[in-house]
């Protein structure tokens, strides 16, 4: 495996006069900055499905499987034909720098609906029909959610009237029958968003650049695939959930995460070798080159609370019949195109599964230096099989992190380490050059660490419940001058 290197941008952030990244023309223009800056990989945060729930938060998602029509390109619905130049004209004026997830989500509904019009009128629909027969399995039970969803005010699932959130059979088919044209709505809107991914993808793939997606390891209770599959998560007989996910106390937060997703019922999980868990993986990797498995250890042992915890901090360790996924893994996915994300309370054993099964894992260069000696993540202690990060989605900055949360133990260790004082003019070079330099075969840095950006740059913080995962690249950052600066050190270190 070749050294590499690339950046973290989740594609919410890329430049658009439409209010949020897409899949458009900002997404193949950065794609050709990738190129000049001399990476490889492209990595981005989950693009399942958001309905405004959880702060808009990429890893609570609506489904397992859809893509969030929020990411879907006003730009290359024009170049088809589904919506007219005038359409565009009628754009809000959006904030450059952050995204307002209402107001675009209302803006990018009443486009949708027009490009549905048009696409109604036109009757060209065999490649979506080849889509809808190749993603039935997923898809069809996905828009009646959706459909019912949309008709209920967006209202969840589990307040829905008894016959539809029990699935009675009668009920399901009168809504089936009168939501007919909203179900192949939200059908078609799903092949918009996989049509423009593919073709980002293929531009990707010319210019050898790796896409890397992201797998949240729950889903949220107001999630299709709960109303779809109760059976495989742990509910009640009210189909309310008996215990619920999240970690104990860590690095992010002393009272731990309450996550407060459904657990996996892993009994049923097993009886069908994990076959909901493979059909998504499998599915994700038609959209990415490889894909990082949030919350690695979930898949091994998690952390169980109670339904009606107010923390985290009071919970038990419960196992997954992991042997046995990890076997139906390999048997599905041979090359095992997959990252651990090993961040967190971790025992032996875990790691040991991800070296035996040959997974990269993490090394996060912010959590290296209260006592670099003997640390993982301290660069002379990393070994090759990882990807190396500054930071992550759920890190500060780096500068950020040098202004606000290192402690003077840990700025005291990191001037030791340079063998110059850290100081914020010069920490967030210093930490992508670390990252650079580290013997793991891959580097990848946030895209704010390489623009030097303090805190207003962070993505999300872990535990608070809004105003995160708003930040905008804007299209002046990401210009000639930092591509030339990134490609030597590319160069330098070897990565090219």
């Amino acid at each position: 495996m070749r050294r590499k290197s690339g950046i973290l941008l989740p594609v919410t952030s890329l430049p658009s006069r439409y209010g949020i990244g897409d899949l458009g023309p900002e997404a193949f223009a950065f794609a050709e900055f990738l190129r000049d800056a001399g990476q490889a990989v492209w990595q981005v945060l989950p693009l399942t499905a958001i309905d405004g729930g959880c702060g808009n938060s990429p890893y609570s998602p609506t489904s397992a499987f859809a893509g969030n029509p929020l990411l879907i390109s006003p730009d290359a619905l024009a170049s088809s034909g589904l919506l007219s130049r005038e359409d565009l004209g009628e754009a809000p004026v959006f904030e450059a720098a952050r995204v307002d997830y209402d107001r675009v989500r209302d803006f990018k509904d009443t486009l949708l609906r027009k490009a549905w019009a048009n696409f109604k009128r036109a009757g060209t629909r065999s490649e979506y029909e080849s889509f809808f027969s190749d993603n039935r399995h997923w898809l069809e039970g996905y828009s009646f959610f959706a459909a019912l969803k949309g008709c209920r005010g967006g209202q969840p699932w589990y307040e829905w009237p008894e016959d539809l959130k029990f699935r009675h059979h009668e009920a399901l088919h009168r809504a089936w029958v009168e939501m007919g044209d909203e179900i192949e709505f939200h059908r078609f809107v799903q092949y918009l968003f996989a049509s423009q991914m593919a073709e980002l993808r293929s531009r990707l793939a010319d210019l050898n650049i790796e896409l890397v997606g992201d797998v949240p390891v729950y889903v949220t209770r107001d999630c299709a695939d709960v109303w779809l599959h109760p059976h495989l998560f742990e509910l009640d007989e009210t189909l309310a959930p008996t215990s619920v996910a999240g970690v104990p106390p860590d690095y992010f937060s002393a009272t731990g995460q309450l996550w407060g997703n459904p657990l996996y019922n892993w009994d049923a999980m097993l009886e069908s070798d994990f076959r909901w868990w493979m059909e998504r993986l499998r599915h994700l990797l038609t959209l990415f080159d490889r894909v990082r498995i949030d919350h690695f250890r979930g898949l091994v042992g998690y952390w169980s609370l109670p339904a009606d915890a107010k923390t985290a901090e009071i919970g038990c360790w419960r196992s997954v019949p992991y042997e046995r996924f990890f076997a139906e893994l390999k048997r599905n996915f041979p090359t095992l195109p997959f990252l651990a994300e090993n961040l967190g309370v971790l025992t032996p054993d875990i790691e040991a599964l991800r070296r035996d099964m040959g997974l990269p894992g993490m090394l996060v260069l912010h959590f290296a230096f209260g006592d670099p000696a003997g640390n993982p993540y301290a660069p002379h202690n990393h070994t090759p099989v990882n990807v190396v990060y500054t930071g992550t989605h759920d890190n500060n900055t780096s500068l950020g992190w040098f202004e606000e949360d290192a402690s003077s133990r840990e700025l005291a260790n990191l001037s030791l380490y340079l063998g110059h004082e850290a100081n914020r003019q010069t920490v967030a070079r210093d930490m992508v050059r670390m990252a650079m330099a580290s013997v793991a075969e891959t580097a990848v840095v946030p895209m704010q660490d390489h623009l030097e950006l303090n805190s207003s740059g962070r993505i999300n913080v872990p535990s608070t419940p809004t105003g995160n995962w708003t930040w905008r690249l804007t299209p002046a950052q990401a210009d000639e001058r930092l591509a030339a600066r990134i490609r030597t050190l590319t160069d330098l270190y070897g990565r090219a």
